[in-house]
């Protein structure tokens, strides 16, 4: 059985569930062994990486070309199978029970913040957003979007943080370099903060009056309570 190098490098894309660099891809070509079909592997052991690429576009050119519902994109620093968006509707129903919750507001502020000035400490984190961060820290901790990069020089040396790969597949992104420009990621924080801040005054506003109506009777009401004391209620005329 005669294999092309581009057949593999498909076989490959199909089967992995993270995006494969060239290099990558190399390496697994230069160890893979094959104990039943003696031989098959070794014409592949000494690809090129340049070889893989090509092979890559081709696969590429050849699923836009067929208008296939999968596409081959460049992501995370490597390359990945995705579906096209237009079959979105059918694909979020299917996945909807395993998609892990979207990221909230101050998830997203917290994070295009640590995206911006990494490496970065919480206390400065929790200095720009003015509230405290311990629980968004955490949860983007828990989902690996951040990781810990290291400790700072500053005084008792606080953990830093920064993005991980999962973050740029998580957005898309081929690299730090794709992301949106500082004025946008600016812009994208203050009107989360803008929205966090009118929600909070929105509550605030509803729980007053709601302990308003609750506890302090109208001037009307206090009226009328006034004007019936020692009389029986009558039937409505």
């Amino acid at each position: 059985m005669t294999l092309e190098l581009k057949k593999i490098v498909e076989a490959l894309m199909f089967s992995a569930e993270r995006p494969l660099s060239p290099k990558e891809i190399r390496t697994i070509f230069a160890e893979a062994t094959d104990e039943e079909h003696a031989g098959m592997t070794e014409p592949f052991r000494n690809c090129r990486e340049v070889q893989i690429v090509a092979a890559l576009d081709e696969l590429k050119a050849e699923y836009d070309l067929q208008q296939r519902s999968f596409q081959l994109v460049e992501i995370a620093g490597g390359w990945r199978l995705v579906s096209r968006s237009e079959y979105a509707p059918w694909l979020k129903k299917l996945l909807d029970e395993a998609r892990p919750h979207r990221l909230s507001p101050p998830s997203l502020e917290t994070l295009s913040i640590i995206a911006l000035r990494q490496p970065i400490c919480r206390a400065d984190i929790a200095a720009i957003r003015g509230v405290e961060v311990d629980g968004v820290i955490r949860t983007l901790l828990e989902r690996d979007l951040i990781t810990v990069t290291g400790k700072s020089d500053a005084p008792g040396h606080p953990m830093q943080y920064g993005t991980t790969q999962k973050f740029l597949e998580h957005f898309g992104l081929r690299d730090l370099d794709d992301m949106p420009k500082a004025a946008e990621l600016r812009l994208q924080a203050a009107t989360l903060k803008t929205a966090e801040q009118q929600a909070q005054e929105a509550k605030k506003s509803d729980a007053a009056a709601s302990g308003t109506n609750a506890t302090e009777p109208t001037a009307e009401a206090a009226t009328t309570t006034s004007s019936n004391e020692g009389q029986t209620p009558t039937a409505a005329q």
